[in-house]
C-alpha cells in the first residue's frame, strides 16, 4: 500500500472514530433525557396520587366521618322514668330526652364548670328551689340519682314551657340563659316584635343551645314514637 493510501485510510479510521464517538455521545444524552423525563413523570404521578389520597381523606374526614343519625347516637335511656316524669309535668318526653342528650350526653355523673349536675346539669340552688314545690328535702348529690334528677329537670321544664305561653323556644332558651335573660330578649322588638316569641336570640351560645336541643327533639319524637 502507498504512503498515499495509507494517509488516507487513517484519516479514513479518525473520521469513523470520531462520528462513533459522537453517536455514542448523542445516545447516552439521550439515555440521560430519557431517564430526567421518566423521573419527572414518576414525580408528577406521586405527586397526583398523594393530592387525591388528601383529597380522599378529606372527603372522608367530612362526611364519611359524621356519625349516622340511630338510636346508638340517640340513646333512649332512661325511657320509662323520662316519660313518667313527663307525663307528671305535662310536656313531651321527647323534648326531655333531647335536653339531656344536649346538656349531658346522658351521663349521670356530668359536673360542669358551674357546678351543674347530673343529667339535666341542675343547678344545686335551682334543685333546692325545685325540691320544696315537692315538699322534699334538697340532699348534697341528690342530681346524680338519674332518678332525681330526671324528675327535677322535667318539672322545671314544665314550669318554663307553662311560664312562656307553651313556646318550647322561649323555655328552652330559658333553660339555658335563665328565666330573666328570655324576659329581657322577648322585651325588645328586634328580638320579639309580638313580645311573646324569640325571632332572635342575641347570645349565641343560647341560639346554638336552642337549635341543637330543636334538632334533638325532632329525633327522638320519631323514636319515642317507636317505642310506645
Amino acid at each position: 500500500m502507498t504512503p498515499e493510501k495509507r494517509e488516507k485510510t487513517r484519516a479514513g479510521d479518525g473520521a469513523q472514530r470520531r462520528t462513533h464517538s459522537r453517536v455514542k455521545r448523542s445516545k447516552k444524552r439521550a439515555r440521560a433525557r430519557r431517564a430526567r423525563l421518566i423521573r419527572r413523570i414518576t414525580l408528577a404521578s406521586l405527586v397526583v396520587v398523594l393530592a387525591l389520597g388528601l383529597a380522599g381523606l378529606g372527603v372522608w374526614l367530612l362526611f364519611g366521618s359524621r356519625p349516622q343519625v340511630t338510636v346508638q347516637h340517640y340513646p333512649v335511656e332512661y325511657e320509662a322514668q323520662i316519660r313518667a316524669c313527663a307525663a307528671d309535668s305535662g310536656i313531651d318526653p321527647a323534648w326531655a330526652a333531647a335536653v339531656i342528650l344536649a346538656e349531658s350526653s346522658y351521663q349521670p355523673e356530668a359536673i360542669s364548670e358551674a357546678n351543674a349536675q347530673g343529667l339535666m346539669q341542675l343547678l344545686p340552688t335551682t334543685a333546692q328551689w325545685i325540691a320544696e314545690k315537692f315538699d322534699e328535702n334538697y340532699e348534697e348529690g341528690c342530681l346524680f340519682v338519674p332518678e332525681t334528677n330526671i324528675r327535677y329537670g322535667c318539672w322545671y321544664l314544665g314550669f318554663l314551657y307553662r311560664r312562656f305561653g307553651g313556646d318550647m323556644t322561649c323555655a328552652t332558651a330559658a333553660y339555658h340563659a335563665g328565666q330573666g335573660r328570655v324576659d329581657e330578649w322577648l322585651a325588645d322588638p328586634e328580638n320579639s316584635p309580638d313580645g311573646r316569641q324569640l325571632t332572635r336570640i342575641p347570645s349565641q351560645a343560647t341560639a346554638t343551645y336552642v337549635d341543637r336541643v330543636l334538632r334533638y327533639y325532632e329525633k327522638y319524637e320519631q323514636l319515642y314514637a317507636q317505642e310506645a
